[in-house]
């Protein structure tokens, strides 16, 4: 055991270099893996324990107020049901917020869709006027117990008696309205009613739906919403962070793997006579073996122990949304488990590959094989050879042809070392797309920067008057969104009439063209997904009693709503329905112009009539994963650097034999050294060219995949700059070129005798 662990404290003091790197990088690649555990149960836990202690309902169903909602409670499957309420929209201001909310009369603590309150208390039949607001709501107006609302454009005041929780789906500015619930009394010109239905089987969700509108009547249903869209609102941006550190962490751990298999191969190819020495004097192969396993084993072992002990200490002070999620996910149940398992699963793996390439050290016989006087691939190629006729530089030649002598070898380094750099080209890739999303919203679905809503006092004309005085608007879109029926009416989807055949609204089109004739429509992916649809298809739906038939000329990029949405003229929606009126408009500004600023002055010009919104952009919620991105590109570099110091401490070892001739033939250190310089940068420029035109469809791949799968669609992905691929190469060669001339040249200015003795 003393030799045992004199031979690895010795081989430490060697590779110092290469063990720091290797802890590093086990370190970054299990927190990576725990901080995207912690992001899968942020995403999903909070949402399953609202809906699980409040009883959710799977489906809320809006209605008009003359359908007979409560034959619900009969269907086959429902379990129990809550309501009907009376529902009324309206919009509420609290310190200059403006929000449109669903005013809920509730008479009293409902027993399925039970609102859990976080502040305050339930309503008290003693105060009329007294609400409770939803949390994410409060949120946005700033809200606490005790404050007071404003229904602008009335005398009408609502206080703030208690914030709960809820798993509907979240107040989202001009996409989903603020959930209140207040009195029957409070809700004054109700226009539709509530019922929510909790079912025995959860997955009976769309035959339910069905059997309601079926009950109902499609013309009585105005708006249906399930526990997947709640789900799915609630996790939000939190699931992908944690997919793209789960996927990039587990690339890393593949990538460390493969450099810790090739460290050790390098190192026992390097070492042959230390290993037949060793089993001469008595070590048995398991013996040499464990020396390796070992070692390697506690390099992985301190890496993901101080990456446990920091994510859970210093985790859930990270700013932002990873350090939130940190927060949840201690207190979440199979926390300590997660802490545990995901360390020995990285060490493990690390010890599985140490292991394959140790194991080669225990066949290595007693008596050292001589070596052969020279490879098979070593006599200089027809290339070689021309290229030295032509004067050349012989370091830059010798050095190329060095690289393609060792076919073998330098192909499996290329390999080991073309995975971490096209793992950053992906990353790349990730960070350039959502810088498109934040500076060229208009090609990602976000067209516009402003949605106006007026409360009914001013009519059309004097609106759009407003709206296009001010200098800085360039365009203002009239629009409308109704709920509609899909076919099967197993749920209902967003139909939005957005501009006119004469000022058409500027899409963001991936596949076809854009809607310009009658009954022309573009969709979004996930409808498209929902109705089994493609481009050139018709498809039916139906507006309360009303078919409508539109045909599917072009897919749009569309980041509301899942994607679930079929966007046409204004004019096609009022050649069905003539009394149509803009519920809404879209504005473009002029670049440059501050979105907020504009929406200030066009609130005042209104005077309390405009409900003005700055539009969301997605990439809002994604600024977290630049950090993201980028410090899992510092490990993936780490990952790198070990590999290219295996690969330089190789060339540098097999070149010793190579050493005398060249010294015989007249070449000076400082070309030999230069020789195994090229080498090295030849292997890392091949690697980056590998890297390169691999990575850049793979990222495209994997980006548009991600995008199909969350309704948006493909044809958001965004390849990095020729400049900054450019870059990367460039940082990868000449890194490997700085750090092969320090040991090249050292081995090149040894002794004559040292050299000898090497090459023996």
């Amino acid at each position: 055991m003393r030799a045992t662990l004199r031979w690895a404290h010795s081989d430490l003091r060697t590779h110092r270099g290469e063990a720091l790197f290797l802890v590093l990088a086990t370190a970054g690649i299990v927190a990576s893996l725990l901080l995207a555990t912690a992001l899968f149960g942020y995403a999903t836990n909070p949402w399953q324990r609202v809906f699980t202690q409040a009883r959710g309902a799977h489906v809320w169903i809006h209605t008009s107020l003359s359908a007979d909602a409560r034959g619900l409670a009969r269907l086959d499957g429902v379990e129990s049901v809550a309501g009907p309420y009376r529902a009324e929209s309206a919009t509420v201001a609290s310190r200059g917020t403006r929000a449109s909310v669903e005013l809920r009369g509730t008479p009293h603590l409902p027993s399925v869709g039970r609102p859990l309150l976080t502040a305050g208390h339930w309503l008290d039949p003693s105060r009329p006027d007294g609400v409770v607001l939803e949390s994410s709501l409060a949120r946005a107006l700033l809200a606490e117990p005790g404050d007071t609302l404003v229904l602008p454009g009335t005398a009408r005041t609502l206080t703030v008696e208690g914030i709960a929780d809820s798993a509907e789906p979240h107040y989202s500015p001009g996409e989903q309205p603020g959930l209140v619930w207040a009195l029957p009394s409070a809700v004054r010109a109700p226009g539709s009613q509530v019922t929510g239905l909790r079912l025995g089987d959860a997955d009976d969700t769309d035959y339910a739906v069905q059997r309601a509108v079926t009950v109902l009547g499609a013309g009585a249903v105005g708006e249906v919403s399930t526990w997947q869209q709640g789900r799915s609102a609630a996790q939000g941006d939190n699931r992908l962070l944690g997919q793209v550190l789960g996927l990039f962490g587990l690339g890393a751990l593949i990538a460390a793997g493969f450099a810790v298999h090739g460290a050790i191969a390098t190192r026992i190819r390097g070492h042959l006579r230390d290993l037949s020495v060793l089993k001469a004097i008595g070590f048995t192969p398991g013996q040499v073996v464990r020396v390796f396993l070992l070692q390697h084993l506690a390099y992985a072992l301190l890496g993901a122990v101080a990456a446990a002990g920091l994510t859970e200490a210093l985790g859930s002070r990270i700013p932002g949304r990873l350090g939130d999620a940190v927060g949840v996910w201690q207190g979440l149940p199979g926390h300590t488990v997660a802490l545990c398992v995901v360390p020995v699963g990285a060490v493990l793996f690390i010890a599985v590959t140490t292991g394959l390439a140790a194991w080669r050290a225990g066949r290595v016989p007693p008596v050292p094989v001589p070596r052969p006087a020279a490879s098979a691939g070593g006599r200089l190629t027809g290339p070689a050879r021309r290229a030295l006729g032509l004067r050349l530089p012989a370091a830059l030649v010798l050095g190329c042809h060095k690289v393609v002598a060792g076919r073998g070898r330098s192909l499996a380094t290329v390999a080991r070392l073309t995975l971490p750099l096209l793992l950053i080209v992906v990353a790349l890739s990730a960070w350039t797309t959502i810088d498109r999303f934040h500076n060229s919203p208009a090609r990602v679905g976000v067209p516009t920067a402003l949605t106006v809503r007026s409360d009914g006092a001013l009519d059309a004309s004097r609106v759009r008057a407003l709206l296009t005085g001010d200098s800085r608007v360039t365009a203002a879109y009239p629009g409308v969104e109704v709920a509609a029926l899909v076919p099967g009416q197993t749920g209902t989807i967003a139909l939005r009439g957005v501009g006119t055949r004469a000022e058409p609204y500027p899409y963001a089109l991936a596949d076809g063209r854009a809607a310009r004739g009658p009954d022309e429509a573009v969709a979004g992916q996930g409808l498209l997904d929902l109705l089994h649809a493609r481009v050139g298809d018709w498809v039916r739906m139906t507006v309360g009693e009303r078919p409508q038939i539109l045909h599917i000329v072009g897919r749009s990029i569309e980041p509301q709503n899942a994607g679930r949405v079929v966007t046409t003229s204004l004019d096609t929606l009022r050649e069905n329905d003539p009394g149509l009126s803009p519920a809404f408009y879209e504005l473009r500004l002029r670049p440059g112009a501050d979105p907020h600023r504009v929406a200030t002055a066009l609130g005042e010009a209104g005077a309390g009539h405009l409900d003005v919104h700055t539009v969301t952009n997605p990439a809002d919620g994604l600024s977290p994963l630049r950090a993201v991105v980028a410090g899992l590109i510092a490990v993936l570099a780490l990952i790198g650097l070990v590999e290219l110091l295996t690969a330089i401490g190789g060339s540098v070892r097999e070149g010793e034999r190579d050493m005398l001739a060249l010294r015989a033939i007249g070449m000076s250190p400082r070309q030999i050294t230069a020789i195994t310089v090229t080498a090295t940068g030849c292997t890392a420029l091949v690697a980056a060219v590998a890297a390169t035109a691999l990575g850049l469809p793979l990222g495209r791949r994997l980006i548009d995949a991600q995008g199909s799968s969350s309704g948006i669609g493909a044809g958001i992905a965004q390849s990095p700059s020729p400049a900054l691929l450019l870059g990367l190469g460039s940082a990868a060669v000449l890194g490997a070129a700085a750090l092969a001339a320090l040991p090249a040249s050292r081995a090149a200015r040894r002794r004559l005798a040292d050299t000898l003795s090497a090459a023996a």
